[in-house]
């Protein structure tokens, strides 16, 4: 008997896979409910190659965030209660690819801190020209989920960089999935790990059959966070099923066919930003312009050891009695 082919992702281990199965393996479906029959008729799926005569855009913005917990701290309430909480800095930055001259700079960039707690007394941490204000979180803020709080404040600083970068006629790519940011005009959520597998068997085969340069038909996701949404495969040499595979998505309260013309112009695109395997351990998904912003911006965070340090002298004696 003949034994199953095996595939070395080219990703680098330690960032996960590029795609990550759920725990029934690879096949096991989203909960989400999903329209196929947007661009073609489910039964007429097939790989969509770059529209004859279609350009890019002059400039394209490319749009992330990074954060990082500087610190975890606990409150001494008054009434003999505590808090947990996190000390964290967070960045967002665009990078403006200027097509026609074949140069990227980049064009915004913003640094951001916030102590994020349930604490209903904590009080904002200064430490000497750095301070961290409150961010107040519901519920008991379980010290395991405050990490996730800082998304909301990083979001608003990533629309914030990007509004005071557009231009006419540019096309806004941000990684990682929209959210908050789906009424930004021409823009694209990236996302380059596939969590999920939306598709049924069929349709799976269909977007991984694609070849470098080819992209699925237009889906849409009918959750609350979903919208248009299509897979394509970057650059890559011949591997694994999803090797290359990235999905986008736009808003839905586009028309179809504007839905559509962002997937062909996605197409003709993104893949010139792809990256390669000596150069970063995520290649292809992590392309090029994402992957210098995302070192600039850890570099504007500042010394994470310095800023524990500092955090730990602000804070000496806050926990005492009064």
């Amino acid at each position: 008997m003949t034994g199953p082919r095996l595939f070395v992702d080219a990703w680098d281990p330690s960032y996960g896979a590029s795609f990550e199965a759920a725990p029934g393996g690879p096949a096991a479906p989203s909960s989400a409910q999903v329209d196929a029959d947007v661009e073609l008729p489910a039964v007429d799926w097939r790989a969509i190659g770059p529209r004859p005569g279609l350009r890019a855009p002059d400039v394209v913005l490319l749009v992330d965030g990074v954060r990082r917990i500087d610190a975890s701290v606990w409150t001494a309430e008054d009434d003999g209660a505590s808090y947990p909480g996190v000390a964290a800095s967070y960045a967002a930055g665009v990078v403006r690819c200027d097509l026609e001259r074949g140069a990227a700079e980049l064009a915004g960039a913003k640094v951001g801190r916030g102590l994020f707690t349930a604490s209903p007394s904590a009080e904002e941490v200064i430490c000497g020209r750095v301070r961290y204000p409150v961010h107040r979180v519901g519920g008991a803020g379980e010290l395991s989920k405050l990490p996730t709080a800082v998304q909301a404040p990083l979001t608003a600083l990533e629309v914030e960089v990007s509004d005071a970068a557009r231009t006419d006629g540019d096309l806004l790519v941000v990684d990682g999935p929209l959210r908050a940011r789906r009424q930004l005009p021409r823009t694209l959520g990236y996302i380059k790990t596939q969590h999920s597998q939306y598709l049924d068997a069929r349709l799976t085969a269909v977007v991984t059959g694609l070849r470098p340069g080819e992209r699925s038909p237009v889906f849409r996701l009918g959750t609350a966070w979903g919208g248009w949404s299509w897979y394509l495969r970057l650059p890559v040499a011949a591997g694994a099923p999803w090797a290359g595979i990235v999905r986008l998505e736009c808003s839905a309260e586009l028309p179809p066919q504007e839905a559509i013309a962002l997937a062909d112009l996605s197409l003709v695109t993104l893949p010139r930003f792809a990256s390669s395997p000596y150069k970063d351990p995520r290649a292809p998904q992590n392309l090029v312009p994402i992957a210098g912003l995302e070192r600039r911006l850890r570099a504007l965070l500042g010394d994470a050891r310095l800023l524990h340090r500092a955090l730990t002298v602000a804070t000496r004696g806050r926990g005492a009695r009064r």
